[in-house]
């Protein structure tokens, strides 16, 4: 798919993983509108890249719709949907005292698996709608799990089954909007830079860097984009899981 002049929505745009990608749209020439609670910092990246900028909550149906109407009154409904939105958390589902409180899993799982699922359902339903493209393509949806969706580490029973759901709505998804000409395909990154990263000390994220194969780093908002432009691209990717990792494995703990 050609970028350029091209609608796209970024959930979670405000920072990390999709700030990145909604520098990395826009210098493709593509109208971008962030979607995000964090209605300040989105702005700001709106304001750095020409973006627009909407208050979201990816999990809240009347929420989501009043973003997508207001983002299609400025460039027509989105054609490239990038689900970035995420939340993590670390705890033990047997704790000391008592188990893990129930509302903690809900609530991983209700902005990462029901918020990817919502803003999907609603932005594909406008998706399908639109005149095809070049070959019958229509658009495409790109998903973020991680790879604790298949090496899950201690701790992270939430965020694991959160992820891992995300994967399995790949192969499903693209099949049902094939008809439409709608790829869907999601992207599994390992360590990265991000905000939630920036929070630990310096030499921690020296160390978790160090424990990746090739390259020894951690991966960057860059190195994501990068992944998505390529997966936008290129017409003959659909319904496919594709680790980010640089050839990491997370170990149990």
């Amino acid at each position: 798919m050609i970028l350029d002049n091209v609608a796209a929505l970024v959930t979670g745009g405000a920072s990390g993983l999709g700030a990145g990608t909604v520098r990395a749209l826009r210098a493709a020439g593509a109208h971008v509108a962030i979607l995000d609670r964090d209605l300040a910092r989105a702005q700001a990246v709106a304001a750095e890249t020409g973006a627009a900028a909407y208050a979201c909550d990816v999990a809240d149906e009347a929420s989501v719709t009043a973003a997508l109407d207001a983002a299609a009154a400025s460039h027509g409904d989105a054609r490239i949907v990038v689900n970035c939105a995420g939340i993590g958390t670390a705890k033990r589902i047997i704790g000391r005292d008592a188990p893990m409180p129930l509302a903690d899993f809900e609530r991983v799982v209700r902005v990462n698996l029901i918020g990817t699922f919502n803003v999907t359902r609603l932005a594909a339903q406008r998706l399908s709608r639109l005149e095809p493209l070049a070959a019958g393509e229509r658009g495409v949806v790109i998903t973020t799990s991680s790879v604790a969706a298949f090496d899950g580490q201690l701790g992270q029973a939430a965020y694991a089954a959160s992820k891992g759901g995300i994967v399995s709505l790949t192969l499903p998804m693209a099949r049902e909007f094939a008809q439409f000409g709608i790829r869907v395909l999601n992207v599994a990154p390992g360590l990265f830079k991000t905000p939630l990263m920036d929070e630990l000390p310096p030499e921690v994220q020296e160390t978790l860097g160090a424990s990746i194969p090739f390259p020894k780093r951690l991966g960057t908002p860059d190195d994501y984009a990068d992944l998505v432009l390529a997966l936008i691209r290129n017409p003959y990717i659909n319904g496919e899981s594709i680790r980010l990792d640089g050839a990491l494995r997370l170990p149990p703990r």
